[in-house]
């Protein structure tokens, strides 16, 4: 069904669309810049109208092509829709599934997950995109975004995968050095090794404690939007981190870090986020098992238990 001509000509003309140019569109297509240009045209002629605007540094959406690629979309979702209600009949799904995630996240445990997904249903065709931001699931095509945090967005549902949370720690070494904090304000006084996350406020960490929610501005001179490279310099004593459990539970296990504020941490569940029109596919409801079963049981101090 993908190699039927319009079809095709629609997801490369969405490719081209969501990426904001052709070189970037072709090289998610697997096709040559050559064919994603003649195919768009072709696709432009057949509908009588421009669909795309060369800019200097990037390729615009005309106001047609808006209103093509909101087509487009709702076209290539009934046809996957239908392909997966027959597939339902045959009793294995198959066709396409795209999913984005956090690059850790998605090497650690989505990764694994779709893997073995994959095993036992060889008839899907799996995508996983690392991203380090919020991702528009309807306007990019995703069908699940698997993240840390409640899910705020009204017209997407949060598919709990596990219960996690975020907690402070440092290194022995860090503690020994400086002594550990008697209180959460006083982190504003400490050296913090900064992460970006996402979509997460730069600088201002909200923990949830013995007396309910409480905020604290933290400094530090060392800074980084990579969790790896935050890790890395939490171990080697740079200064208190805030961290998700999953990530931290090594570090911990081994004794290079030490928890910090044992009794303050910040709700961080880990969701596979989708459409209310996907939440009942059948692929995403085996993707969201695959990830539960990749997490495995919750830790002994949830994110839950914690508040």
């Amino acid at each position: 069904m993908d190699s039927y001509p319009l079809l095709q000509d629609l997801k490369l003309f969405g490719l081209v669309a969501r990426q904001g140019s052709f070189v970037a569109g072709a090289r998610e297509a697997g096709v040559s810049q050559a064919l994603m240009s003649k195919r768009i045209a072709a696709l432009e002629q057949a509908l009588g109208t421009k669909l795309l605007r060369r800019t200097t540094r990037r390729v615009a959406v005309t106001d047609e092509g808006a209103k093509v690629l909101a087509w487009a979309q709702r076209i290539l979702d009934d046809v996957d829709d239908m392909r997966e209600d027959l597939a339902r009949g045959a009793g294995d799904p198959q066709g396409p599934v795209r999913i984005c995630s956090s690059a850790r996240l998605g090497r650690e445990i989505v990764a694994p997950a779709l893997s073995r997904l994959k095993r036992q249903h060889p008839a899907m065709d799996v995508w996983l995109e690392l991203l380090d931001r919020r991702v528009d699931l309807i306007g990019e095509g995703f069908h699940l975004d698997v993240r840390a945090g409640e899910v705020a967005e009204p017209n997407l549902i949060g598919h709990l995968i596990a219960e996690n949370a975020r907690i402070l720690c440092a290194a022995p070494a860090y503690l020994k050095a400086h002594g550990a904090p008697k209180t959460l304000q006083e982190l504003a006084t400490r050296p913090c090794v900064m992460l970006r996350e996402r979509h997460d406020p730069f600088g201002s960490w909200r923990l949830a404690g013995p007396a309910g929610d409480e905020t604290v501005k933290v400094t530090g001179t060392l800074a980084t939007n990579d969790i790896d490279v935050m890790l890395r310099w939490a171990r080697d004593g740079h200064g208190i981190a805030l961290g998700s459990q999953w990530l931290l539970a090594a570090s911990l296990a081994a004794g290079e870090l030490v928890p910090v504020l044992p009794r303050w941490s910040q709700r961080a569940n880990l969701y596979a986020v989708s459409t209310t029109r996907l939440a009942q596919s059948a692929k995403v409801r085996l993707c969201v098992e695959a990830l539960r079963q990749q997490m495995g049981p919750p830790p002994r101090r949830s994110a839950r238990r914690s508040r």
